[in-house]
């Protein structure tokens, strides 16, 4: 009988019959790495200890000391004893499918009432339960009409309609965990009790409709998070109430921010507190951008779909765009319109009006650009993920030659913005030739040799990512990390020749000759919808004194000191402090916590004494200690942090 070769990470190899198993490679081994093993990794491949192995191949098995294969077995294991649980206790209930996300799984279940809180205690009870029973884990590989007629027996229409969505040349594997029965590609453990039965735990239930159609039936998720011990479980749910403490939508309803409403989904009614930070945000990057060699421009939000059948997004983006039909002067045929969802192509209409020339160049054009996107109502998130945003847009347009110095002058530019909003470090992504692409090998070389060159020469730190640039350049990600350790992906620098050369843009050259311009896509903030949300739940709330929408609120203790408070609010206002008086008949303490909940950076309490000595009585936002400071002082200190850093 022939053999196959299995490779190990050591370099030793094994001879082994064709169809040997993982899990008898494992015992082969040794009995305490059986005992241990819970996948493995053929040919890099995740594999199921079960699953025969046909060629030859390079393998290793996987234990709980593997992070990221211990942690997707834990987390797909632990969906289908949930989905057993709530069988167990409900038997009537109908299992969809429960994929593994973030840092654990959901699981839709066909059931006309909502799960409560009490059923997620009940079914975790259940949950603990069945791993403790320490339940065998197999899985077979039926024929299609062997697993058709078994779902359709057993009253089970979503899987069988998952089942007719199974590619053809695809397995259809079947697993059970003692005596349940899902259908799943797998991995999955060698039984319920290699589960860890205290790092689990159910979060939340929410609505869900099956697929994700609106015309579907509406399903009832259930949503828990799964770790490899207790310890990293207690760390994470730490990580939850932080973030749902930083929550942007839960403080811009505390510091009256915004709103949103289903009137227009996806897009936001700005307050004036709000709006406040907004401007703020605004003007600080006008001037960074005006002091960077960048000219402002402001380009139409409606367009003929002609632009956008010319750039190429028509077909590409056309289910992202709202479309807007007018009836041109009763023509036979409405024009097709559609509002921006990006500021590009408008972009390329401003350079291409009038002649360029190489000495123009490089052009750097900034637009604070409103753009729509029709985003999925699943997909909406307070002001993070909306259908109508503004972008801190710029294009620069340039020579082949002149991308690397651009390169790294935006990281630089990008650098000073970081660090003036509280950001001291970033990560660059650096995203290279994708497989399919257009233009030579030598122009790819240039360009990404430009790209990586700039990076260096700046000193920033960065990562490749092979193959990931766009079909027409390479591109790199701008990455912050917040005061809680997430990672957001905000900037981004793209080097564009399709877009020039689809909409006809060139310059003149040294040689007389016209030449097509290199398009350099950028954005520092992204939206400033988003980076608002960011910077809220960066801050918690508690934005830098010059960002923050209420700056001072001078407060009154007694009603004979309103005039003084009147008094110094308006020398504040005057020193370009944001100030607002507090003069109603309240206590000094209700006053200060109402205002502290506001996220009102600093509150000045004014009594009779105050009056008397023409002092403030100051208190910080997060301090308990106050200090009474002269009305000179006062006014010195708060217009100096006042002022934006720019201009400092």
């Amino acid at each position: 009988m022939s053999q196959i070769t299995l490779t190990f990470p050591d370099g030793n190899t094994r001879e082994v019959p064709p169809g040997i198993t993982a899990a008898e490679v494992a015992a082969d081994i040794s009995k305490s790495l059986a005992k241990k093993a819970i996948s493995a990794q053929v040919n890099g491949a995740h594999w199921d200890l079960a699953w025969p192995i046909e060629d030859d191949a390079a393998i290793a098995i996987n234990t709980m000391q593997d992070e990221e294969p211990a942690l997707e077995l834990i987390r797909h294991d632990l969906a289908h004893v949930m989905a057993r649980a709530v069988q167990s206790i409900w038997p009537d209930v109908k299992v969809t499918i429960g994929p593994v996300r973030d840092f654990g799984w959901f699981y839709d279940f066909d059931r006309e009432e909502p799960f409560t809180p009490e059923d997620l205690a009940q079914i975790e009870a259940e949950m603990k339960r069945i791993i403790a029973a320490r339940d065998p884990v197999r899985t077979e590989v039926w024929d299609r009409a062997r697993a058709r007629q078994h779902y359709e027996d057993a009253g089970e229409p979503f899987k069988v309609e998952l089942l007719d969505r199974i590619p053809g040349a695809e397995p259809i594997r079947m697993y059970w965990h003692g005596d349940w029965q899902d259908l799943c590609r797998g991995p999955h453990l060698q039984h319920t009790g290699q589960i860890p039965a205290d790092a689990f735990k159910l979060t939340r239930v929410s609505s869900a409709y099956w697929l994700g159609d609106n015309t579907r039936p509406q399903l009832q998720r259930i949503y828990g998070i799964a770790f490899r011990n207790k310890n990293d479980l207690k760390a994470h749910l730490k990580f939850l109430e932080e973030a749902e403490a930083r929550d942007h939508r839960r403080l811009g309803r505390e510091m009256d921010l915004y709103h949103m409403q289903e009137e227009a989904p996806g897009q936001v009614f700005w307050h004036p507190n709000g709006w406040t930070i907004y401007t703020t945000l605004q003007d600080f990057m006008r001037r960074k951008q005006r002091a960077d060699g960048y000219v402002e421009v402001n380009t139409p939000q409606v367009v003929d779909r002609k632009l956008w059948e010319k750039s190429g997004h028509w077909d590409k983006y056309q289910d992202h765009m709202f479309i807007v039909e007018v009836d041109e002067d009763h023509a036979r045929e409405k024009a097709v319109n559609a509002l921006k969802p990006m500021n590009c192509p408008c972009h390329v209409q401003v350079y291409n009006d009038g002649l360029k020339s190489y000495r123009d160049l490089p052009l750097r054009m900034a637009e604070f650009g409103s753009c729509s996107r029709y985003e999925p109502s699943g997909a909406l998130h307070g002001i993070m993920r909306v259908r109508g945003f503004t972008q801190d847009d710029a294009h620069i347009f340039c020579t082949e030659e002149q991308i690397e110095a651009e390169c790294a002058k935006f990281i630089r530019f990008l650098s000073s913005v970081y660090e003036e909003l509280g950001f001291d470090t970033f990560e660059i992504a650096f995203a290279t030739r994708p497989e399919k692409r257009v233009g030579s090998d030598e122009s790819w070389d240039h360009v990404e040799n430009a790209l990586e060159s700039a990076i260096k020469s700046v000193g920033a730190p960065y990562r490749i990512e092979e193959g990931d640039g766009a079909f027409y350049g390479p591109k790199l990600d701008f990455y912050l990390t917040d005061a809680i350790g997430r990672v957001w992906q905000c900037g981004t620098f793209q080097v564009d020749p399709n877009l020039p050369e689809r909409l006809g843009a060139t310059y003149v050259g040294e040689d007389g000759d016209k030449h097509r311009p290199y398009m350099l896509h950028r954005a520092c903030l992204g939206s400033f919808e988003r980076f608002i949300g960011i910077l809220i739940e960066n801050s918690a709330g508690r934005l830098p004194f010059w960002l923050a929408p209420r700056q001072v609120v001078v407060a009154s203790i007694v009603s004979d000191a309103d005039a003084y408070c009147e008094e110094v609010a308006a020398m504040l206002t005057k020193s370009g402090v944001r100030a607002e008086v507090d003069l109603r008949n309240e206590k000094i303490n209700y006053k200060v916590r109402e205002h502290s909940v506001g996220k009102v950076p600093v509150i000045l309490a004014i009594g009779r004494k105050e009056v008397e000595d023409r002092t403030v009585t100051l208190r910080r936002l997060g301090e308990k200690a106050t200090r009474v400071v002269s009305l000179d002082e006062v006014l010195g200190d708060l217009s100096r942090e006042a002022t934006p850093p720019d201009l400092r």
